[in-house]
């Protein structure tokens, strides 16, 4: 057995190994849907070793040759789909189809041009070249970027390049003078074993990526309330401790804040569950869209609510606070009578020094106990010493909150889950 034929059986197993591998992960994360494309792509890959060992004994070679230059091609391309699908991004299908329906045609034109010819060469190896750099592409495109998606970038990138080392690589050392002669040859060796490397280094740093994202999306899943989409008390627990945590280590405020929707258990009996269900979806929803971009917000169960904002002070809590309540009171739901009007209370407490999260929630539970015993409907602050501060908000104020509201907000019902 020649050198090249080694390293080709290893790549078979290894192919073997990886599409293995890419499709359990895709048998037990449903939502990693790229490590399907890519253990078809590794599945595929299989078939390549395997015509080049049938190579040798063809009299006619050129139709394995074409399906050695297929198999390789859609391989790639596989990979560059399954990048796509894992990295939630629409697959570049009209590229895609353009050069590899493209290549095809090339191939079959060139088949027949002399072995040692530099063109033919670089032609040959040009499409493997085009594919890699469209995942190149694909990476650059994602913009959630970690240090390993930048590794898997400039190893895709050094594999686009070592395609068009090989024309020069071939030129100087031969590729065999029939393409039957290609599997003994010192090119075939180092071009296999080359492409070994790659393999294996591509396949473990994707399927490294795959399981680092699925293990994190799982993480996530069981921090996330599924109805209201918000963080489970678990979740906003442990967010929070760390917000709160690089809060103090750079010596910047913080606000707590805390919601109760009013007489929420009516809504459940007078109007079912369903209907109880499309209230707390609306207001968990209005609840991250007045949020900014650094609070954590968290469904800490039944109909109360949680959000920590990092570097706001207590007038900019209240502020959040009072939005979300006028929005709220106006907000008309279908599942429920036109002339029902929500209603909920809030509760605001500023981060003090040596504040653990249970302290925090603790003085801001406190301002929203004051809000409901005041009447429901309106926000509390609770100052420095702990006592409890109404704000302006008040019941009575309510009607001029509608009639500054320039439309009115109606929802229609959602799905429960996030």
């Amino acid at each position: 057995m020649s050198a090249a034929a080694f390293v080709l059986a290893i790549n078979l197993f290894v192919a073997l190994i990886f599409a293995a591998a890419f499709g359990i992960v895709a048998a037990y994360a449903r939502s990693a849907v790229g490590a399907r494309w890519l253990a078809l792509a590794y599945g595929l890959g299989v078939i390549n070793p395997v015509l080049e060992f049938i190579l040798p004994h063809q009299i006619d070679p050129r139709p394995v040759q074409v399906a050695i230059f297929a198999s390789f091609l859609f391989a790639l391309s596989l990979v560059v789909i399954g990048l796509n699908r894992h990295y939630r991004l629409t697959p570049p299908w009209r590229t895609l189809s353009i050069i590899v329906t493209g290549s095809m045609l090339l191939n079959v034109l060139i088949i027949d041009m002399p072995r040692d010819s530099l063109l033919r060469a670089v032609l040959y190896q040009l499409p493997y070249f085009a594919v890699q750099v469209v995942g190149v592409v694909t990476i650059l495109r994602y913009r959630g970027r970690s240090a390993l998606d930048l590794a898997l970038l400039v190893l895709i990138a050094v594999s686009a390049l070592q395609f068009l080392s090989k024309p020069l690589l071939a030129a100087w050392l031969g590729s065999g003078a029939t393409p039957q002669a290609y599997i003994g040859s010192t090119y075939a060796a180092i071009s296999q074993s080359v492409g070994a490397v790659l393999l294996i280094a591509n396949g473990l740093l994707m399927l490294l990526i795959i399981v680092r994202d699925a293990m994190a999306e799982m993480s996530a899943r069981s921090e996330t309330d599924k109805l209201s989409g918000l963080l489970n008390r678990r979740g906003f627990e442990d967010r929070a401790n760390r917000l709160m945590a690089i809060a103090r280590r750079a010596s910047m405020p913080g606000a707590m804040v805390v919601a109760d929707l009013d007489h929420f258990k009516a809504i459940n009996d007078n109007h079912g569950h369903e209907a109880g269900d499309r209230v707390i979806t609306a207001f968990a929803d209005m609840l991250a869209g007045a949020a900014d971009q650094r609070a954590v917000l968290g469904r800490l169960g039944g109909e109360e609510f949680a959000v920590f904002i990092p570097g706001a002070n207590p007038a900019t809590g209240r502020l959040y606070a009072e939005g979300v309540r006028s929005g709220f009171s106006g907000l008309v739901m279908d599942q429920l009578p036109p002339d029902h009007r929500l209603s909920a209370s809030f509760g605001v407490a500023q981060l003090l020094h040596g504040d653990s999260l249970s302290d925090l929630l603790r003085r801001a539970d406190a301002a929203l106990y004051e809000a409901k015993k005041n009447g429901r409907d309106r926000v509390c602050v609770a100052e420095v010493d702990g006592t409890p501060q109404l704000a302006a908000s008040r019941r009575s104020n309510a009607s001029a909150d509608r009639a500054s509201d320039s439309t009115e907000i109606r929802t229609s019902p959602r799905r429960s889950g996030p």
